[in-house]
């Protein structure tokens, strides 16, 4: 009896050591070895339940307001998560209710802010639960030294990329950020997505936001998104505009603590 494995071993294994891309699993005849078939299913399976889960605003607002910030909770016009599903429209407008909310909000207290930040639960509302505060926290750091103004923070169940714009124009902010979860990945159901805009209002298109995608531990630091975000941030009140128009050409810091230029990562520096 022979003591060899029937999985053929792929000639890049080595490589899986630098990415979580499904590759060099090996095979057993014609068909995947069964562990990197049960990852696989499983990967699937967090990543349908991402989409489900249930957001938790309140465990938002309460590490919101031990940071000192201010928080808003409404809904999008999206009554529940099969309506969302269903019909993405209805994820990119605000409930009558938290519409008016802000209306009489910025009636009491003004406009006029630099910053709004929203918070939304997207397709994933794991990364947000996850995510968002650590990556306030980085941006928390630098927004008072730079002096940024910042709105209250809007937290939206049920909401999309898209609902950032009316909340922006009825708070009257020069510029907003919605920190959202992305659409779940096999090897990233907690993905978070930044997605930034000037000048915002009800109608813009995807051309006039910049987005920072994948920030999570695994992906994107939140220290370097955050120093993204800043540099699109400065650009953008300097420039007056956002989207296609407005590269990110922000220095990345190193680990010596040196910058170094945005640069080519595939043609080296230099």
């Amino acid at each position: 009896m022979s003591d060899r494995s029937p999985t053929t071993e792929n000639p890049w294994q080595q490589l899986r050591r630098l990415t979580p891309a499904r590759i060099a699993l090996g095979r057993a005849g014609a068909s995947l070895p069964t562990a990197a078939h049960l990852a696989f299913q499983f990967a699937h399976a967090q990543a349908r339940d991402a989409v489900h889960l249930p957001f938790e605003p309140a465990v938002l607002q309460d590490g919101l307001h031990r940071r000192g910030l201010d928080s808003l909770l409404l809904h999008s016009a999206a009554r529940d998560r099969d309506t969302y599903l269903q019909r993405p429209d209805l994820g990119r407008r605000l409930q009558a209710d938290s519409a008016e909310l802000l209306r009489e909000h910025a009636a009491r207290h003004g406009t006029g802010q630099d910053l709004a930040i929203v918070i939304a639960d997207g397709l994933s509302a794991l990364a947000v639960q996850r995510h968002a505060l650590p990556l306030l926290d980085c941006l928390l750091e630098r927004l008072p030294a730079e002096g940024w103004s910042l709105a209250p923070v809007t937290l939206v169940e049920q909401g999309r990329v898209a609902v950032a714009d009316e909340i922006g124009e009825l708070l009257g902010a020069r510029m907003t950020v919605i920190l959202i979860g992305e659409r779940p990945g096999l090897s990233s159901p907690d993905s978070l997505g930044l997605y930034f805009t000037f000048a915002p209002r009800i109608g813009l298109t995807d051309a006039t936001r910049n987005c920072i995608s994948n920030v999570r531990p695994e992906g994107l630091s939140y220290a370097l998104a955050a120093h993204k975000l800043l540099y699109l941030m400065g650009e953008a009140s300097r420039r007056r505009l956002s989207g296609v128009a407005l590269k990110d050409e922000a220095d990345v810091p190193r680990l010596d603590g040196a910058a170094s230029g945005p640069g080519n990562f595939l043609l080296g520096e230099g």
